[in-house]
């Protein structure tokens, strides 16, 4: 009797080679993930060397993490700068998008490569720039001017996303606005923006993603003040390794794992919207 899950007409060596296929898949996904989990027992070690076999588990360095005076400094500052640049960056993304998507005009393409330059450009190489031309007007080593960094290297995602969003836009729901007497305004707040929303929200988690994570840039621009979470870890990493990185390291899993989550969702999310946005369409 055949296995419900194959077609009648398959051959022994292509059920073999099917369940060989993902066997190696997940192969390479364990060889992908096992690096970063291999952390997190080690942040629950109670010695102060990150080495196996554990002998004890504590939350010992969660609570001298939470007691930190610098890592409380770190944080915070990464829950500044990051969601400022990403507000920052959501809109000016999501305006680009927008407005790419609805001319045509020669040069459009270089136009779009520039804007998402930053994501191919190494970032050595981008921070050198921006701290060169940030330098002469006062920029480096202050708040705003790490929040504009930011900001110009998390643009780019908002506008791959919200680009492809705007792929299966039908703009016949904006002459229907027109054509009820909404101005261009109006019209993006009412019609455009809702459709697009899962887009320009997953667009907005990438950009906060790749502002709290980045360590180059904040090498180039940010002083003593403007510390922040992956550059306190870099500090720690290279002066004194304690397993207190352990720790925050096993946060940010989590944290990136919730972002992974909300992103998977909110993709979903925009494939309804735009089935429900076509005419005739239904819901998935």
């Amino acid at each position: 009797m055949f296995n419900p899950e194959f077609p009648p007409y398959l051959s022994l060596t292509e059920r073999i080679w099917h369940y060989a296929l993902r066997l190696l898949c997940a192969l390479i996904l364990l060889f992908l993930l096992l690096p970063i989990l291999v952390i997190v027992p080690l942040s629950f070690n109670q010695g102060s060397m990150l080495l196996y076999p554990i002998d004890a588990f504590s939350m010992r360095w969660y609570t001298a993490l939470f007691q930190s005076d610098e890592w409380a400094r770190a944080t915070t500052n990464s829950f500044i700068v990051a969601p400022a640049a990403t507000v920052l960056a959501t809109v000016l993304g999501t305006l680009a998008a927008a407005g790419l998507h609805r001319v045509q005009f020669r040069g459009k393409g270089l136009l779009m490569s520039i804007l998402i330059s930053p994501m191919i450009v190494p970032l050595v190489v981008t921070g050198l720039g921006i701290y060169l031309f940030f330098a002469p007007y006062g920029l480096v080593n202050s708040y705003i001017g790490l929040i504009l960094a930011l900001a110009a290297i998390g643009a780019p995602f908002v506008v791959t996303t919200v680009s492809a969003t705007l792929q299966g836009f039908d703009p016949n729901l904006l002459r229907a606005s027109y054509s009820l007497g909404a101005g261009p305004v109006r019209t993006f707040f009412r019609v455009t923006l809702p459709i697009i929303a899962p887009g320009v929200i997953a667009g907005a988690l990438f950009a906060f993603a790749t502002a709290f994570d980045e360590i180059v840039i904040t090498l180039f621009l940010a002083g003593p003040e403007q510390v922040t979470l992956p550059r306190q870890m870099f500090t720690g990493i290279r002066e004194n390794i304690s397993p207190i990185i352990a720790a925050v390291a096993t946060i940010l899993i989590l944290f990136s794992t919730a972002l992974l989550l909300v992103l998977e969702w909110l993709r979903g999310r925009a494939a309804a919207k735009m089935t429900q946005a076509t005419p005739g369409g239904q819901a998935a």
